[in-house]
């Protein structure tokens, strides 16, 4: 038998080589647990691409020429490359100022005199839908939000339906329908032999387009190319889309602001209001009052009854409520405002007048300037025929990285080429 110190010993030994085991253990526990904090959770996500539209006014920034003029993003600038605030939203301003209006969360759906303003813009102040209340109308957040609120809205309510979407079409339409789960194809829209519209072929896809689908239409000043349907062509439009039981999806972001006149720029939605169609309509206040970063806009739906028209903006506002909660009072009461005053109305109509005044004046000079300096033959033409900040030239990818070599300034009213 052991001594009592041997067994001590072994003891010992035994106690020593256990916590030289836990010692180990522990070391390499903490070794691991420090590997493992240093690789990110989020090492699976990808560098996004940059912005095709954001990204070019990111690169004007950076660029240091003097010559540099920004043609990508459709935003109004000033002869001295400035955003222009409208002398009537100072106006609105200061009047709001004065008031002492608080800054408490609007509702859901948004500032009630806002929202009556913008139906009434849009349709007219007479138009029937509005007097039988058939119009719901949510405050957005600007037009991109508003496009947004209408697809979660449609694939909620129309599961599996296609919206269908202008080839070529301003860049995020797709990336908005994407996101909320909508699938999209395109119609034909721009013949680049004629640099104008394809009706022919857009006819021939909304034909071909199953009954019941969704035209996601550009209201006036089509973005990205300028050209638009005729009052004749609407009307064929407007009639094929009514056999096929489509719904029409207005995308109206420049009305008053192409054409200098309100009621013109709104007459194709008009149109389809006024024959008994439901559609939906995304609004923008971006361009027309100059409100780019206010993020001011509505989605509308013109719907046949007015029951119909409660329940649809009651689901319109439970969409909104998870995404955003309630939209920016700010930029909402600088409308309100404009519109509920009759002198800042006729100031902001005038305003209008002059912007798009100077953009025609723009492609006229942009017309003469082109028509004397090529010696090709080419029809320059479109130019003057195309409406809105846009054009579609017809040039190729090279010609325009050759034409991009030379430069010679026409104004600064952002015709993106």
């Amino acid at each position: 038998m052991a001594s009592p110190a041997a067994c001590r010993n072994v003891s010992a030994r035994l106690l020593k080589a256990l916590v030289g085991r836990q010692e180990a253990r522990l070391g390499n526990a903490l070794k691991a647990m420090s590997t493992t904090t240093n690789v990110s959770r989020f090492e699976q996500v990808t560098m996004a691409p940059a912005d095709p539209i954001l990204g070019v006014s990111e690169a004007f920034k950076r660029d240091e020429s003097e010559k540099k003029l920004n043609l990508g993003v459709g935003a109004y600038r000033t002869e001295d490359l400035q955003p222009m605030v409208l002398e009537v939203v100072k106006k609105a301003e200061r009047k709001m100022l004065e008031s002492g209006e608080n800054k408490e969360y609007l509702p859901i759906e948004g500032l009630a005199a806002f929202n009556k303003a913008t139906a009434e813009l849009l349709l007219g102040a007479d138009n029937a839908a509005i007097k039988e209340n058939r119009v719901a109308t949510i405050q957005g957040l600007s037009g991109t939000g508003s496009l947004r609120l209408g697809a979660a809205f449609i694939q909620r309510y129309f599961p599996g339906t296609t919206v269908y979407i202008s080839n070529p079409t301003w860049g995020n339409h797709m990336n908005i329908f994407n996101d909320a789960g909508v699938p999209w194809k395109h119609y034909r829209y721009f013949d680049p032999k004629t640099v104008g519209l394809d009706f022919e072929g857009m006819m021939a896809d909304i034909e071909n387009a199953p009954d019941g689908s969704i035209m996601l239409l550009h209201g006036c000043a089509h973005n990205p190319t300028g050209v638009d349907p005729t009052p004749e062509q609407w009307e064929k439009i407007a009639d094929l889309i009514e056999k096929k039981n489509h719904m029409a999806f207005f995308d109206v972001a420049y009305q008053g602001f192409a054409s200098g006149s309100l009621d013109q720029d709104a007459s194709s939605v008009r149109r389809f209001v006024e024959r008994g169609m439901e559609v939906l309509v995304a609004q923008s206040y971006s361009k027309n009052l100059g409100l780019y970063a206010e993020r001011i806009g509505a989605i509308n739906a013109v719907v046949s009854s007015a029951d119909a028209a409660a329940r649809v903006r009651s689901q319109l506002k439970r969409i909104a409520r998870p995404m955003y909660s309630n939209p920016p009072c700010h930029g909402a009461r600088i409308v309100a405002n404009v519109v509920g005053d009759a002198k800042m109305f006729d100031e902001w109509r005038a305003e209008m007048q002059e912007m798009a005044g100077r953009i025609k004046t723009v492609r006229q000079r942009l017309f003469d300037e082109l028509s004397s300096k090529d010696k090709s033959g080419k029809d320059w033409s479109f130019v003057l025929k195309q409406i809105g900040m846009f054009s579609f030239t017809g040039l190729n990818k090279a010609q325009v990285l050759f034409a991009s070599t030379f430069s010679f300034r026409i104004g600064s009213c952002q015709i993106g080429v």
